[in-house]
């Protein structure tokens, strides 16, 4: 590859980082190759969380998605991760990067809890 052009594809995968940042989150990382980093969907529906555990591997992105019609807040008992306030539609994604088990649950409606763990 050139120069010229790796420059261009470095500039465009720092801009879609940044983007995506700005936007109000990551969805999904592409690697340089173009596959996706690994990752896991959790919906928030209902007042639980779904699926109520996933496993993944060290390096993963998850992201939740709130389809209720009220906020939740996606809060780790660890205190390793917290979102804000998510609405209706709103995302909120957390890379793990060290292996463990994550217990987590909704801030607002304590009652509600999940689990990630990471191989």
């Amino acid at each position: 590859m050139k120069k010229h052009q790796l420059r261009l594809s470095m500039l465009g995968i720092t801009l879609t980082a940044l983007l995506a940042i700005a936007g109000g989150g990551l969805v999904s990382v592409v690697h340089s190759e173009g596959k996706s980093a690994p990752g896991a969907e959790i919906k928030i529906d209902n007042f639980s969380f779904g699926p109520a555990t996933v496993t993944v591997p060290a390096g993963s992105v998850v992201t939740w998605t709130n389809h209720d019609d009220v906020p939740h807040v996606v809060a780790s008992e660890d205190k390793s991760f917290r979102s804000k306030a998510l609405d209706t539609d709103d995302k909120f994604a957390f890379t793990f990067t060290k292996p463990g088990t994550y217990t987590y649950y909704c801030a607002i409606h304590p009652k509600m809890t999940a689990k990630v763990v990471v191989q």
